[in-house]
């Protein structure tokens, strides 16, 4: 049995999430995390009973820009690696450009089948393809000020 065998089978498609609430900031990080598990799928294969057992071994994202990153971590919000916001992590990438982006992440997974006595690993790796979701960065400017807007509530920026 070779892992092409197992295509019929491949895990479903995976959410890919944008931090923050899937808006950026041109020149600054946006962070991406993939929500992918092991999954586990029965069926027939060959007219045998079979129990195939995938997990996640890779992530590549393509981010809308024509960026790319090819990973071994599905990414995790700035809080839960105990970062800052717009802090660049494994899995964030930096858009120059204001627009409208399509990102996705297509997870590469390992098998294992059970035919009814143990598991055992298929050599290779199954890619499931990811839903795109649409990123918005837009253009931040800063200006020095005198005051701040308590102080004076006509001043630039307020």
């Amino acid at each position: 049995m070779t892992i092409s065998d197992l295509a019929r089978f491949t895990p479903g498609s995976t959410v890919l999430a944008a931090e923050p609430q899937n808006v950026g900031v041109a020149g600054m990080p946006t962070n991406f995390a993939a929500a992918a598990s092991v999954q586990t799928l029965s069926g027939t294969l060959f007219g045998a009973p079979i129990v195939v057992r995938f997990t996640p071994a890779g992530y590549d994202y393509t981010f809308g820009d024509g960026d790319t990153a090819r990973t071994a971590t599905a990414g995790q919000s700035w809080e839960a690696l105990g970062q800052a916001p717009f802090t660049p992590t494994p899995t964030s990438h930096t858009y120059t450009e204001r627009g409208t982006y399509s990102a996705r992440v297509d997870v590469r997974y390992t098998a294992e089948i059970d035919l009814g006595a143990g598991w055992t690993t298929v050599p290779g790796q199954l890619t499931s393809q990811g839903t795109a979701v649409e990123i918005r960065i837009f253009e931040a400017r800063t200006a020095l000020v005198a005051h701040t807007c308590d102080e004076n509530p006509d001043g630039p920026g307020c």
